[in-house]
């Protein structure tokens, strides 16, 4: 018995070869297309925050009479830039104190070690942190725990008898 042969392959014609290079540089474009709609803005959302500036504002939290010196009282501030749908999130807080001498200081309630909120305590004079056992002394600075550094201070003012707080972004640092 011989062998079967394979009939050859059909020899395509330079109209069918150039029709196959057009659909598939078609599918290319229309790949590389539907990639950069699809990118751009992932790209957009990922970059942005480095371009924009955080603006700095002075909230009024109060008149000085409102303030009871050597008292610590936790006032409300607003998000400086808020995104249109933060809502409530965008309302925070600070730890607000009228020292002896008529002056404020202000901390942060976010703990710097995961940013959780930190309580005061008046009887013990320590700021602290619920989640991870983090503790402040009442100056900020760290007493106990994983926080890498003192609680972030606010810049305050006393302007026309109202008590002012500087609102800006609060670096916080991560660490586990």
């Amino acid at each position: 018995m011989e062998p079967t042969q394979s009939p050859p392959p059909p020899v395509e014609s330079a109209a069918e070869i150039s029709r196959r290079k057009f659909f598939e540089a078609l599918c290319f474009g229309i790949g590389g297309l539907c990639a950069a709609i699809l990118g751009l803005p992932l790209v957009g959302f990922v970059l942005a925050p480095l371009f924009r500036k955080t603006p700095e504002t002075w909230i009024s939290v109060g008149k000085v009479a409102d303030f009871e010196k050597g008292k610590t009282v936790n006032v409300v501030i607003q998000d400086p830039s808020p995104l249109a749908w933060a809502g409530i999130t965008s309302k925070s807080g600070a730890w607000l104190r009228r020292t002896e001498e008529g002056a404020f200081i202000a901390f942060s309630v976010n703990c710097t070690h995961l940013g959780c909120p930190v309580r005061w305590l008046q009887d013990a004079e320590l700021f602290m942190c619920p989640c991870h056992g983090g503790v402040y002394y009442e100056d900020g600075a760290v007493a106990a725990g994983p926080p890498p550094h003192p609680l972030y201070r606010y810049k305050v003012r006393v302007e026309n008898g109202d008590v002012q707080i500087k609102s800006e972004a609060i670096p916080i640092t991560t660490t586990i």
